[in-house]
Formats: structure tokens, C-alpha cells, sequence
């Protein structure tokens, strides 16, 4: 976990840049005189304050060196590296989470992968196990596969899951996950509370080819609406805006097959994989 251009939304890390913020603030030192005194750039501890870099131990251990903390900042960085697998999720998904969880209804598209709520853990593992370690591997599968417990739980959400053929047909791991997957999707979609249906290739231009979405309902509060673009992600609780997301909704799905049609897709796509 490197520099990037937004905050990072993890607590931990947040809770480091404030705290180094109040420590050198109480100190009566810029940011450059402590760069100084510590040996880094002004450009890094502006990054640390403002929760877009990660801290080192190094840097953690010398700051309680310096301001005499008995271990506070590398109790901190501690916490960074034991939450790390959530810090990476993309902004705005920590709040996304939370309304998930208490939606009655979700409508859903995907574009290019299978929803993360109807993934089989090898698929998870596939997908999130990209360029991290291990341990952040396991931790995001373990979430992810808590996460999905909404659809068999009591008074569980009524869900309706539309996915673009080339989600199906995209590789992201072995055949065999593959084929797993799909059959994974056929069992699920039996359960009454829970739609799928498939825009076909043959569909060409339609409306869901901007993107990936998803709409919230509750019972006693209005709509939301979550997105993700370039690693971006953002909960949209604008009322005209997430209209417009169902309107979108509403067209893709007009490009869709039927429910017995998609299924039928599914099971062709699944018996590609052999």
C-alpha cells in the first residue's frame, strides 16, 4: 500500500495521520522542521498527515522516539498492517457495506465479474488474491463470504442480480472455478428471494455498457445507489440521481433475457468450462 491521490478511508490509518498531526502540533514544529529533525521529506509527512501514505515501522518507531510516546505510533502502524486488507478496499465501499446489510431490496448489474454476493470462494480467491499477500487474500475471501449471509438469512433481501454474458464467459480462474461458479449461480437462483437474469451478447449497445451498479432500498428510508470506477468507489444517496440509476435499471433490463432463458444461457456457458 503505497502514496495515492485520495485518503485512505481505513480508521487505522486515519487515526495515525491525526494522531501525528496533534503530536507535532503540540510540538510547535512545521512539518518541515520535523521532516528535518527525523531525516524525511516535508512531501512524506504531508502524505502521512493527510492519510494518503502508509507509514513505515521505521517511521512509526521513530516518531516515538521523538516525541517519547512509550510506543504509540508503533502500536498504530501495528494496527495498519492487521487491518491492511481493508484499507485497500476502494473508498466509499466501507459505508456501502453497512447499507447492504440492512437493505430489504437490492438490484444489481455487472458488467465485467460475477457479484461479489454470488461468488464461490475459489472465484473469490482468484479475484481478490491479485497482487496481495496471502494473509490480505484470506482475510478479504473471509469477509466477503460473511458478507453473502444476507441471502440466506431470516427476512432476507429480495435480490435481483443482472450480469452481462461476458461475465460468464471471462476467465479470471481455472475452468474447473469456472464451471464451479456457474453451477454455484444455477443453485442459488432457486431460492425465492433471489433473481438472475443475463444480457446476451447479442444484445450489442445498450445501456448497462457505462458500468457497474447497485441499488439499495429499505422500509423506512429512501433509495441508495453504489458505483465503482477506476478503483474509485461511491455511495450516491442524491434522490435524482439514484432515480436515474433505476430508470438505467429498468432499460438494461428490457435488453435481458427471461429468467428460464438465462438460466438456460448459464448452463451452456457452464458446460463450456467441460
Amino acid at each position: 500500500m503505497g502514496s495515492r491521490n485520495e485518503p485512505y478511508e481505513a480508521p487505522a490509518i486515519q487515526t495515525f495521520a491525526t494522531e501525528l498531526t496533534a503530536w507535532r502540533t503540540q510540538a510547535g514544529l512545521a512539518k518541515v522542521a520535523l521532516a528535518e529533525t527525523l531525516g524525511y521529506t516535508p512531501q512524506w509527512i504531508s502524505q502521512i498527515e493527510a492519510a494518503k501514505s502508509i507509514p513505515s515501522k521505521t517511521f512509526a518507531e521513530n516518531l516515538d522516539a521523538f516525541f517519547k510516546t512509550n510506543g504509540l505510533f508503533e502500536r498504530l502502524w501495528k494496527r495498519i498492517i492487521d487491518t491492511r486488507h481493508q484499507a485497500i478496499l476502494p473508498p466509499g465501499f466501507a459505508a456501502y457495506q453497512e447499507r447492504e446489510a440492512e437493505a430489504s431490496q437490492v438490484r444489481t448489474f455487472e458488467l465485467t465479474l460475477i457479484h461479489g454476493l454470488l461468488q464461490t470462494e475459489s472465484y473469490i480467491r482468484a479475484v481478490v488474491g491479485h497482487n496481495q499477500d496471502p494473509d490480505t487474500a484470506e482475510r478479504l475471501v473471509a469477509e466477503r463470504l460473511e458478507r453473502q449471509k444476507i441471502l440466506t438469512r431470516e427476512q432476507a433481501p429480495n435480490v435481483w442480480f443482472t450480469l452481462d454474458e461476458g461475465a460468464l464467459r471471462r476467465e479470471v480462474a481455472e475452468r474447473d472455478i469456472m464451471r464451479e461458479q456457474l453451477a454455484h449461480i444455477l443453485a442459488i437462483e432457486k431460492r425465492p428471494n433471489i433473481s438472475i437474469d443475463i444480457v446476451p451478447r447479442a444484445a450489442r449497445y445498450y445501456s448497462g455498457l457505462a458500468g457497474s451498479f447497485t441499488i439499495l432500498s429499505f422500509p423506512n428510508s429512501v433509495d441508495v445507489a453504489y458505483g465503482e470506477m477506476a478503483g474509485q468507489g461511491m455511495l450516491i444517496q442524491e434522490p435524482r440521481i439514484v432515480a436515474n440509476f433505476a430508470v438505467t435499471y429498468n432499460s438494461l433490463r428490457g435488453d435481458a433475457l427471461r429468467v428460464e432463458e438465462s438460466r438456460a444461457l448459464i448452463t451452456t456457458v457452464m458446460e463450456e468450462y467441460g
